[in-house]
């Protein structure tokens, strides 16, 4: 665990940084540089890009972290041959792309056909994008997620800082902004080469007659497999910004992008936990420590909820504050209740724990062909029926539903097939504490005019009700216990 926690730690410092520059650019530079229907296009091109890398990676991300302990001595030659899958995984996707390109552009024609008018941008952020994602899997079996974290979290994010501003003092146009998005992905990838051979783990081997007998079709037919839960994951966190483009229109996605980047906030302490922990299941599979699983199970669950919980009280308690400070706000705010129902979709999947991580690195990871038919039909099929209905908010309300579906079917299987079980009393302390503070804050919501003095005091109070409640209710006390006895040997 110790391992866990200091790279997490540092997962989290970036992601947190990335955060303040996301807010930064999402809050108030593209409200203010920007036009709502801008917003849209900057945003729907990007999210289509990033939609298309999981099955331009063909799952290769993940057979990395799972096959890697069993090929270090060929370690280069390993990495190579998934380059060279995924560039294949490229070709194909883009195949597909241009042979339903007519759909695609009949889709968005008739409420956004300004997206058309970047679909080659769409293109070279997903080769940019997939190959970074190569990188980082690799730079991840050697436990180094720390620096991947730094460019995918904060160098992107700063680099999409600089460009809208270049735009802003009109030295470049829209169009040639639109297509800086994909130079930006060019630049982080460029960056992670670098690193990666400062490090001496970038080398490319074409050994590939080395490998064990029968390694690579286990490989493949793993990575194929995955891909499906990758496709999940990617479809729930980017379909229904696409949806809301095609059936409402640009101004609208502009409104919900908003508002869902406020939201995923939440879950970032979830998202650098499982970098860590995902090749320290695939190391305990491998050498049938089930035991370790079930404590690593637990222990990660009360952690990222206790994080988790706090970070969503703090946004929701603050809410009207941080509309408050939009440029144009009273266009955004109409985006209020997709961050109540996106965090409450995040906060769901932080509940269940690593269940995606245990099943695509256990021997039943087929079963996510099954949960990810499940929850591709289910996002889909509420987006359809609710969008129409609530407008974004159904949107919103479609993510939140598909998210618990998806986490009770893997749950439900983990418990059936390995007898592993995510939850414990610190858990159920946890949500009563988390409940117990909304209602406060529900009934006392108001007493201060918006703005920042009423977001320092929401925030200084939540830290001792939440901090209080965690020492009185006695949750997470070994952990506790561990953190308070370094803090004493550090002051000695």
């Amino acid at each position: 665990m110790k391992q866990i926690a200091k790279q997490s730690i540092l997962t989290t410092l970036s992601s947190y940084l990335g955060v303040l520059i996301g807010y930064f650019n999402v809050l108030w530079l593209l409200p203010y540089a920007l036009q709502p229907e801008q917003i849209g296009i900057f945003r729907t091109i990007q999210d289509m890009g990033l939609l298309f890398v999981p099955f331009a990676q063909l799952g290769v991300g993940n057979g990395i972290t799972r096959f890697y302990p069993k090929v270090k001595e060929n370690q280069f030659s390993f990495f190579t041959l998934s380059l060279v899958i995924t560039i294949i995984g490229f070709v194909v996707v883009m195949a597909m792309f241009f042979l339903f390109k007519d759909l695609i552009i009949d889709t968005f024609a008739k409420n956004s056909p300004e997206v058309i008018d970047f679909l080659a941008v769409v293109i070279l952020i997903t080769l940019f994008a997939v190959l970074n994602s190569i990188l980082d899997a690799f730079c991840r079996s050697f436990l180094k997620v720390a620096v991947p974290a730094f460019f995918r979290e904060v160098v992107l994010r700063l680099l999409s800082a600089v460009l809208i501003l270049i735009y802003l003092i009109k030295w470049i146009d829209f169009n040639q902004m639109m297509w800086g998005l994909a130079g930006i992905y060019f630049l982080a990838l460029l960056g992670m080469i670098v690193y990666m051979i400062q490090e001496k783990i970038f080398q490319l081997r074409f050994r590939f007659k080395t490998f064990p007998s029968g390694l690579l079709s286990d490989f493949m037919k793993f990575s194929l497999i995955t891909l499906l839960a990758t496709t999940g994951s990617m479809l729930i966190m980017k379909i229904d910004s696409l949806m809301v483009t095609a059936m409402i229109g640009l101004d609208a996605n502009a409104i919900y992008t908003i508002a869902f980047s406020i939201a995923v906030v939440i879950e970032m302490p979830r998202r650098a936990i499982s970098q860590v922990v995902m090749p320290i299941v695939s190391e305990h599979f491998e050498k049938g420590e089930i035991s370790q699983i079930d404590k690593l199970y637990k222990e990660v669950a009360v952690h990222q909820l206790l994080l988790c919980s706090f970070i969503f009280l703090a946004i929701w308690m603050n809410i009207d504050s941080l509309y408050h400070y939009v440029p144009n706000n009273t266009v955004y705010e109409m985006g209020k209740w997709v961050v109540l129902w996106i965090g409450l979709g995040k906060l769901t999947d932080v509940l269940f724990s690593i269940n995606s991580e245990i099943i695509v690195f256990s021997k039943h990871y087929v079963f996510n062909i099954t949960a990810t038919l499940i929850m591709s039909i289910a996002v889909i099929v509420l987006n359809l029926l609710l969008i129409p209905i609530f407008g974004i908010n159904g949107a919103a309300m479609a993510s939140f539903m598909a998210m618990i579906i998806f986490n009770l079917v893997k749950f439900l299987y983990i418990q059936q097939r390995l007898q592993l079980n995510p939850f414990s009393i610190d858990i159920l302390k946890i949500l009563g504490l988390s409940g117990l503070l909304w209602l406060m804050h529900y009934f006392s919501a108001g007493l201060m005019p918006n703005g920042f003095w009423s977001i320092v005091v929401n925030i200084l109070l939540l830290i001792a009700m939440y901090v209080g409640g965690i020492f009185l209710l006695d949750i997470a006390k070994p952990n506790r216990d561990r953190l308070i006895k370094k803090i004493k040997e550090v002051r000695s």
